[in-house]
């Protein structure tokens, strides 16, 4: 079979929690904490899986049901862990998946919320040149194994669970088969009290959001919407500029955002931006569209979801007009029909599902319609019950019924094959 057909995600606990000695949490702010590992770990399995051909994601729980975990993590594949120590549960779970056709199987707990899809990435690599693959934890344990045989399930037996000699001895079973071995990169989990630090630097990465905003002369547009994007504290804001001749530069410092010269063009300039961004969400913006106060917020409770490929904000125009209402109906009918929101809606996504379609076509237009339409094909694109205001500039100056026309003749151009170049002069 291919490289990877089940990606186990395992509920069960390596080790216990924290010591009895220690307890910091309580029982509801320990399963706070787990509540954040599982959506940060599943949300980045469920991405990691929806861009590599013929991975699948498992998830293996412990107390509940499949509904009740449905209801929480949305539509996934759900099986129970079923009895016994961790080896037996790992051990099960393997099997399940080499027994559903898996050529590799990898599975990961969620007490780990460095570990990101890149990790995840690194770990199948890897078992292209060894059969067994450990995640090592810095407490002496593992947060990841990769196997690639049915019979590596032995590795399993005998192990001295909730100690520091876990990876020792699983190295050394694995040894016993006759493999050597592959060590990732060492991260933290999370069991004592100690690592809660780590712990909290992880989950903060985990839900930052990046706001890109192309510009070209835009400086009294950013003038007014810099400020109450500051007022979100969202974890950076960069404005990728195409050359402007006005004061977008200065703004842009004036009020603490990243500026960074590109070559002309939305596409080109939202990728420029996109490549130096660091947030585990990127949300692109037009310098003319107003966001909900609490637009962090609202895009990580959507991503969070997994299955979600990306979001956007209803669309609603800032300056009322006669006419306007029905803009906004239609735009309302496209996105609920075609799941086809547009740019001035505030688009947003994970990183990682953005590099791996290769960010945005360069095209001189339709380069938001033509991205929309190849992340439909990894999950579901939401839109938010809040909306973003969008100026009606465009609308009052062409006027309503020419400027819907003209777009509607663009877009059957497209559907029908005429270049975005050529469409370019059709605005």
């Amino acid at each position: 079979s291919s490289d990877l057909d089940v990606s186990e995600i395992n509920l069960g606990r390596w080790r216990e929690p924290f010591t009895p000695s220690g307890v910091r949490l309580g029982a509801e702010g320990a399963a706070e904490l787990q509540r954040q590992m599982t959506r940060v770990t599943v949300g980045r399995a469920w991405s990691y899986c929806a861009t590599t051909p013929s991975a699948i994601l498992t998830i293996a729980y412990e107390g509940g049901d499949a509904a009740l975990m449905r209801q929480w993590l949305g539509p996934l594949d759900f099986v129970s862990q079923g009895d016994g120590d961790l080896g037996q549960r790992l051990r099960r779970a393997a099997l399940r998946a080499f027994g559903s056709g898996a050529g590799r199987v990898v599975i990961i707990g969620t007490d780990c919320p460095s570990l990101t899809e890149v990790g995840l990435a690194a770990a199948v690599t890897a078992t292209h040149f060894h059969p067994v693959v450990f995640g090592p934890a810095g407490d002496g344990g593992y947060y990841l194994v990769a196997l690639t045989q049915p019979s590596q399930v032995s590795l399993f037996d005998n192990i001295p669970w909730s100690t520091a000699a876990v990876l020792a001895a699983s190295c050394d079973a694995a040894r016993a088969t006759g493999h050597e071995p592959a060590l990732l990169a060492t991260l933290p989990d999370v069991d004592e009290p100690a690592d809660l630090p780590a712990a909290e630097t992880a989950l903060h990465a985990a839900e930052t959001v990046s706001v890109i905003i192309p510009a070209l002369n835009e400086a009294a547009n950013l003038a007014r919407l810099l400020p109450a994007l500051n007022a979100a504290a969202p974890h950076e804001i960069i404005i990728a500029d195409g050359g402007s001749t006005d004061e977008t530069a200065a703004v842009t410092a004036r009020f603490g955002a990243r500026h960074v010269r590109t070559a002309k063009g939305r596409g080109a300039q939202m990728n420029a931006a996109a490549a130096i961004a660091t947030g585990e969400f990127l949300l692109f913006l037009h310098a003319d569209t107003d966001l909900p106060a609490a637009f962090p917020d609202i895009i990580r409770k959507t991503l969070m979801i997994p299955g979600t490929a990306a979001g956007a904000f209803t669309f609603r125009l800032r300056e009322p007009f006669r006419g306007g209402g029905l803009i906004e109906k239609g735009v309302a009918l496209r996105c609920r029909t075609c799941s086809l929101p547009y740019g001035d809606q505030g688009l947003f996504l994970r990183r990682s599902l953005f590099w791996a379609l290769q960010g945005f076509p360069e095209y001189p237009i339709l380069e938001d319609v033509a991205f929309v339409r190849r992340l439909r094909a990894l999950g579901r694109i939401v839109t938010t019950p809040e909306a973003a205001l969008t100026s009606s500039r465009r609308w009052q100056q062409r006027g309503m019924l020419s400027t819907f026309l003209r777009h509607q003749l663009i877009l059957a151009g497209y559907a029908f094959g005429i270049s975005p170049q050529r469409l370019a002069g059709w605005r």
